[in-house]
């Protein structure tokens, strides 16, 4: 652990693992926050609760803004663990001299996410700092959801299950990054944020038997299947030529030298289930998303590790993300 914070802690790779690890887990750790999941499954496993923050920059990008960002952020955890997103507390810190008007479409943002989720905000905190405290605005939301379908767990992958994506990967990051440096896209790329509870209840009610669930936000893919890999203590097998990446997505990486599984997503999530149910949740999922796809399937290859393998026939490991990546990005 180094002796001061960097960004690369917050990135969602290995830095923020051993932050988490070194000084949180060593403090904080019980049965409950050990398990590491998207949210905690509390009150004798009926609820689901987390708590996020957001301090993306720029507040508005195409596809959505800071305040969809966070309620979307929020729920979409709890829909993680299967449960239906229900009460939200809001907190926000506003720099002095916001505009008011802008506040305002930020909270619309948010009523509208809250009504497809069909939850509500019913507690929250206000406060005004001098100008130059914080960048704009930064909230946090925190949330409960009624758990539906039981026993969603990292911790239950084993061999030869299979591995699928809800949708193209990287979208999220690849559009801050053009509206924060200013790049003019000839293209329609915007974020993939959305609320994921709709598809994750067409799962449930497609008798779908989820294993694990994660939405791909800090990290990217890559960092789910890792932490994925490490807490069954299997290996996840990946072909490459499966990861659905749009075009214009590929394009920021080669700019920026990323991969886009290394990228932030707000509306994509990684899905585990059995065999037999790949076909049914991926007919599921096309209902939203042309691009959702297999991706891969477990194994005892290289138990804790993550193997991509190209369409050349060669194979690497897969390692969380490390260094800065994209700041600010949620």
């Amino acid at each position: 652990m180094t002796k001061n914070i960097t960004i690369a802690h917050g990135n969602g790779g290995e830095e923020n693992n051993e932050l988490i690890k070194n000084i949180f887990y060593k403090h904080f750790e019980n049965e409950i926050l050990s398990k590491s999941e998207d949210a905690a499954i509390i009150h004798n496993g009926e609820l689901a609760f987390t708590t996020d923050s957001f301090t993306v920059s720029p507040l508005f990008f195409p596809g959505g803004d800071i305040g969809k960002l966070a309620v979307c952020g929020t729920c979409n955890d709890l829909a993680m663990m299967g449960a239906k997103p229900k009460y939200l507390t809001c907190s926000v810190i506003i720099e002095e001299g916001f505009s008011s008007r802008e506040l305002e479409k930020i909270v619309r943002s948010m009523k509208k996410e809250l009504e497809i989720n069909g939850a509500m905000v019913v507690s929250g905190d206000t406060k005004v700092v001098p100008k130059g405290s914080v960048d704009k605005l930064f909230i946090n939301t925190t949330g409960i959801g009624e758990i539906e379908h039981k026993g969603i767990s990292a911790h239950n992958l084993k061999e030869g299950m299979s591995i699928l994506v809800s949708r193209d990967v990287g979208a999220h990051g690849a559009t801050i990054f053009a509206a924060r440096e200013g790049i003019e896209l000839e293209s329609s790329l915007e974020t993939d944020c959305a609320s994921l509870y709709p598809q994750v209840k067409a799962l449930m009610d497609a008798g779908i038997d989820i294993i694990a669930l994660r939405d791909a936000t800090r990290g990217g893919v890559s960092a789910v299947l890792n932490e994925w890999a490490k807490a069954s203590d299997v290996c996840i097998e990946i072909k490459e030529e499966k990861i659905p990446v749009q075009e214009q997505v590929k394009g920021i990486c080669e700019m920026l030298g990323f991969e886009a599984v290394d990228l932030a997503n707000e509306g994509t999530f990684v899905l585990a289930v059995s065999k037999g149910d790949e076909e049914n949740a991926l007919e599921v999922l096309h209902q939203t998303h042309e691009t959702a796809t297999i991706i891969g399937s477990v194994s005892d290859q290289h138990k804790g590790k993550v193997i991509l393998n190209s369409s050349w026939g060669t194979k690497r490991f897969l390692d969380l993300p490390t260094g800065e990546l994209l700041p600010r990005i949620c």
